[in-house]
Formats: C-alpha cells, structure tokens, sequence
C-alpha cells in the first residue's frame, strides 16, 4: 500500500552547474503532475512527467528543479545602433539643458538593448546531470509514500479486526433475535385469543417476520467484502480506488444490519462498525 502524501529532496554540484531537486506529493483523485523549471529548460518538462507518471499512479505531484550555472559560456552583442541613438539622444538633451555632459560608455552599455547576452547552454548536457538526479529523487519519495502507506495498511486493518469482532458478535446474538421476535408474537397471540393460541401459527408468523428481519443475507455479503478487502490490500500494490468501492458496499451492508434488528446489543455493534469504517475511509483518502 502506498501513500499519496511525500517529500524528497536531492542535489548534485558540477562544475558548470549544480541541480537541486524537490519532490512533494498530496492526495489528489486522479495523477496531476506539476513541473517547475528554469524558462530555458521548458523543453525537458515532457521528459519529467513521463518519468515521474511511471513511478507515480495516482495523486497531486508536484516536482522543483532549480538550477544554479556557475561557468556557462557567454556570447556577448553590441548593438551599435541602438547605442548611438542613445548617444544622440542624450547629447541633444545635454545640449537644450546647456549642460557640458557627453553621455559615457558605462552608461551607454546600461541602457536597454545595447548588450545583448546570449548564454551557450546544451539541453542535452542539463539532461544528462537531470535525469539521474531526478530518478535518485523519485525513488526517495516513492521509498517515503511506501514507508507512509505500510503505517496507513497498519491503522486501515486494525479497524477491519474492530468490524469483523463486531460481527462474530452480531452472529452469536442472532439466536436472541429469533427468540425474540417469537416471544413478541406468542405474547400478541396471548393478548388477543388467551389460552387458544395455535403453536403452527406462531411458527409460521414466527417464519415471516424472520424472513423480513433475518440479517443473514447481509453478514453474509458482508463477510465477503471485508474477505476482498484484505485481499486488495495484499495484492494490489495501488487499491485506493477499489477499497473506496467496497467501503460503499460495507456501509450499505452495515446500514441495513442497523435498520432490521431492534436489538440494543446489536445496534451498540452497529455503531462501532460504522465508527471503525468511517476511520477506514478518512485513511483511504490519501492511498494511491
């Protein structure tokens, strides 16, 4: 069982650059990749996500790369026109203003579009530092939402072992139940013909009422949710979502075991079901 929540952080220093990596994960009903890179690197985000999508199957996942360049080679412009237009430009002013000021030239570099710097960067260079850098991180955060999801599994069965003792109690009370609705019946019988009550048709009023109100259909079913419970747990390495499905189908169960049976002590195991499932389903919510 893995956990959709995570962090990882990862960074490697070269000699012309150096990566820094972090990884977070939230819970999210679908797989939604966010990557956040440099502007000169927008090319490489469709490589991340495809990474990323292959260790990752479900939840918000957001990825940082930040990289600082420490010995990138330079190409370096001057736009001579645009220079001596400023040049004019200021001169004239100069001269309006009766100033005796000529414009310099660290000034004249600083205006806008004079320089022009193009750094020389190799996509193929950044990917190779990247992608390793990358897969080191992925594979911490995967390590960190398995470590989450074996203590979520831990809580997610404890409360199965709550249901499941709720049941085994439900089932010894199912001997109180038909005696009950029979004392019910003979007691209505007493009240309305005395001493003539006929023992067959207490039996078969006896019969009908257990036909409606017999929960045995539903223990039943009940009991093979919870045994495909389990068994996703064991096998499917992402269950979220089916687990998600037979939660419904439990609480279905659970709710018309509730809604049959008018015992107290069976009413009291209702409640600790629905207490154990709700505790179930918060926990499912962050299960890839």
């Amino acid at each position: 069982m893995i956990s959709m929540t995570g962090y990882a952080y990862r960074e490697k220093a070269g000699n012309d650059f150096s990566v820094t990596m972090e990884i977070k994960g939230y819970n999210s009903r679908h797989l939604d990749i966010y990557v956040n890179l440099p502007p000169f690197l927008s090319m490489l985000e469709m490589k991340i996500r495809e990474i990323a999508a292959s260790v990752c199957g479900r939840g918000k996942i957001e990825i940082f790369v930040r990289i600082r360049e420490h010995n990138v080679p330079v190409n370096i412009s001057v736009n001579k026109n645009a220079a001596k237009a400023y040049y004019d430009a200021i001169t004239n002013l100069a001269n309006d203003l009766n100033l005796e000021e000529k414009p310099r030239l660290h000034t004249l570099l600083g205006m806008d579009g004079v320089l022009d710097i193009e750094k020389n960067r190799d996509e193929d260079l950044y990917w190779q530092t990247i992608e390793p850098v990358l897969r080191d991180t992925l594979n911490q955060f995967y390590a960190e939402r398995e470590r989450e999801g074996g203590h979520t599994k831990k809580d997610i069965l404890s409360n199965l072992e709550r249901i499941l003792l709720s049941i085994q109690k439900i089932v010894n009370f199912a001997p109180l139940i038909e005696n009950n609705i029979k004392e019910n019946i003979k007691s209505r019988f007493a009240e309305l013909l005395g001493n003539q009550v006929d023992e067959n048709r207490i039996l078969a009023e006896t019969a009908a009422l257990l036909l409606k109100y017999t929960i045995s259909e539903e223990i039943s079913r009940l009991g093979s949710h919870l045994n495909e419970f389990i068994t996703e747990t064991e096998k499917n390495p992402r269950p979220g979502k089916k687990l998600d499905f037979l939660c419904q189908e439990i609480n279905r169960e659970i709710n018309t075991i509730g809604s049959k049976s008018a015992i107290i002590e069976v009413s009291s195991e209702v409640v600790k079901m629905k207490e154990a499932l709700e505790n179930i389903r918060e926990q499912l919510r962050n299960v890839e």
